[in-house]
């Protein structure tokens, strides 16, 4: 299946353009209001607080697709500076300074609904020519100036199949959601944030670096049942413990085909590449599976996406 099929595929596939008009740039994160702001923060009951964001700028590597440049991370000033005497003010005052050179998507970060579309549109009928020389429409900014916050839901599908991690091009279908949620003791609602977990990225950090790095990943897939779900329970964002927050290699034959149904069509916010081990633990011990979720992107100016540490409360 080539890239002019993704029309074709996805013909049925539900939409929620011009839901919100038809200038709308923020997507299905409109559905997080202030109703269900704090829906999310009535399932607080401890504290408790977990941070997803992975590491930038380790000497062994940071997890990303291969296509995308390693994070340099280099001293502009540091104790060195004043040792030698180079450029530094007198006194007894001192200070150090970095630079972090990064790719947007080369950590654990969101999606613009600009990042991804097909048949020359994007998500709610916007023109492909707005992303020349960056997004003037569907960047990152709209949803940086309202933040995204509401009800999670850990779905903890490794631990429910009692593995320690999935294998590559494992499929998670609908069902297996529902059932993993009926096993944890959590009820599944309008408006959540799905968080899955498949103990991918724990991988990485044992040494698997090559394995991740070839993009085999597990994961939910586009299936008419699955998108119509989505839909109906108007989920605004997902987030998962892998480099795409989908199965790479589908049966449809078309790699990543939920960046076109949930992205473009949809406007559902892609949360990528999140440390899920700690918050699963957590769960897996006070069996309480929702929280909490909280994410602020960057205000990257016309910006394709953005890097970003969830924060997650108990």
């Amino acid at each position: 299946m080539n890239e002019s099929t993704y029309s074709d595929a996805l013909e049925d596939a539900p939409s929620n353009w011009n839901k919100w008009g038809d200038e709308d740039e923020v997507g299905a994160v409109n559905y997080l209001d202030n109703e269900e702001v704090l829906r999310g923060i009535q399932s607080v009951e401890t504290g408790e607080r977990f941070t997803l964001g992975v590491p930038l700028g380790r000497n062994e590597g940071d997890p990303m697709v291969s296509d995308r440049d390693p994070i340099q991370h280099y001293m502009i000033r540091d104790r060195g500076h004043y040792e030698a005497g180079k450029d530094v003010p007198g006194g007894d005052r001192q200070s150090a300074d970095d630079v972090l050179i990064m790719a947007v998507h080369g950590s654990t970060h969101v999606d613009a609904l600009g990042h991804f579309w097909y048949g020359d549109q994007m998500y709610n009928g916007f023109d492909p020519v707005t992303t020349k020389g960056g997004l003037d429409k569907l960047s990152i900014e709209p949803i940086a100036e309202r933040g995204v916050m509401g009800r999670g839901v850990l779905l903890d599908i490794a631990r429910h199949r009692g593995v320690d991690h999935l294998e590559q091009n494992d499929h998670i279908p609908l069902q297996e959601l529902k059932e993993c949620a009926d096993e944890q003791g959590v009820e599944l609602q309008k408006h959540d944030i799905l968080v899955i977990r498949t103990g991918w990225l724990e991988r990485f950090y044992d040494g698997e670096q090559e394995l991740i790095q070839e993009f085999d990943e597990p994961g939910i897939t586009y299936s008419q049942e699955l998108a119509d779900w989505f839909h109906q329970m108007e989920i605004p964002a997902f987030a998962t413990d892998t480099l795409a927050n989908e199965q790479t290699h589908s049966e449809m034959g078309k790699k990543l085909p939920l960046h076109a149904a949930f992205m473009r069509d949809q406007g559902i916010l892609f949360n990528e590449v999140n440390l899920l081990k700690g918050l699963a633990e957590s769960c897996a011990e006070d069996e309480k599976y929702d929280f909490l979720y909280t994410c602020s992107p960057l205000k990257i100016v016309r910006g394709t996406g953005s890097p970003v540490n969830p924060l997650v409360v108990k």
